[in-house]
């Protein structure tokens, strides 16, 4: 940043990954945002606007501060410091990349006040290095539906847009941590199952494309990978499936690690789903969300937008 009166604005989506048997390597950008105001500063100083941002330290050692600064180490820049308002609808450790969302802003927190002018491959491979994959990462980066494989040398992912399907979330009212999720994978899958579970994602990934949304119900509910194991640690997931498809919904998934359960559904059909789930989990958040074929975006703001900010 060049002036010391400009302040800045971050904007990352969440989001949801697998989508059943897509594990580890597709992921969907959700609108619930992660935002960041921010200017310059003699001293870091994190200000949190939400309770779900509260919890975090407020100064250098805040999580989006130290991911700013080593993704700045990385091109050899030490960053200036910021005062920065940080606000966030995305709920922790509920499977909707609250961590991924947040690599991501401190990437874009990098970029903008360390001019570093990283494309959004750049920026990918950057989140999917902190995260260890490149579902969640690469969804908050791109926007829409992304699928993509990350290895040690390199990140490459493919997105593109979606349209014309809507998606309800069910959100528990308790945390499930991605390690413990985790935990409960096998070390290793017979290979006639590995086999079962890429075919389910591929066929899951055309169906996308040619918007054929039963199909893809039909592959969100065939996944060999991580599903299966993790029913235990979400015993909400086979009611929601079953409320789904009675109700005329395409299909279910886990979102992520969990505990938030996904489904699809057409828009002649996703009001009823909705009104069902919210009467079978009263004591649930259940919520239409948009999908954000957008992705993180960052702005200068305007004299004008700086006024209209309530918080200053």
């Amino acid at each position: 940043m060049s002036a010391e009166s400009e302040m800045f604005l971050i904007r990352v989506p969440a989001s949801t990954a697998n989508l059943g048997p897509g594990f580890d390597s597709i992921g969907l950008a959700l609108g619930l945002y992660l935002e960041i105001h921010g200017s310059s500063s003699d001293h870091w100083e994190v200000i949190p606007l939400s309770e779900e941002m509260s919890v975090f330290p407020r100064d250098d050692q805040n999580y989006i501060v130290q991911i700013a600064k080593k993704t700045a180490a990385a091109y050899g820049k030490e960053l200036s410091p910021c005062r920065i308002f940080v606000s966030s609808e995305i709920p922790l450790a509920r499977g909707l990349g609250s961590s991924a969302s947040a690599i991501v802003a401190g990437i874009e927190l990098a970029n903008i006040v360390g001019e570093l002018r990283l494309t959004a491959a750049e920026k990918n491979r950057h989140a999917s290095l902190f995260e260890g994959h490149p579902d969640n990462a690469g969804a908050s980066v791109h926007g829409g539906l992304v699928v993509g494989l990350h290895t040690e040398r390199r990140t490459d992912v493919v997105s593109f847009p979606i349209e014309g399907v809507k998606v309800i979330a069910v959100i528990p009212d308790f945390e499930l941590m991605t390690e413990d999720s985790r935990n409960v994978l096998p070390a290793s899958l017979p290979y006639k199952d590995a086999i079962a579970g890429s075919a389910a994602a591929n066929v899951l990934v055309a169906a996308v494309l040619t918007k054929d949304w039963k199909l893809v119900g039909d592959m969100m509910q065939s996944d060999r990978f991580h599903q299966p194991y993790r029913e235990e640690l979400v015993p909400h997931l086979t009611l929601i499936e079953e409320i789904v498809l009675q109700e005329g919904g395409f299909g279910t998934a886990l979102s992520g690690a969990g505990p938030t359960v996904l489904s699809l559904a057409s828009t002649e059909k996703s009001a009823a789903v909705l009104k069902a789930l919210k009467l079978a989990f009263p004591e649930y958040v259940v919520k239409e969300l948009q999908i954000d074929n957008e992705g993180s975006h960052t702005a200068i703001l305007s004299e004008q937008e700086k006024e209209n900010l309530e918080f200053l």
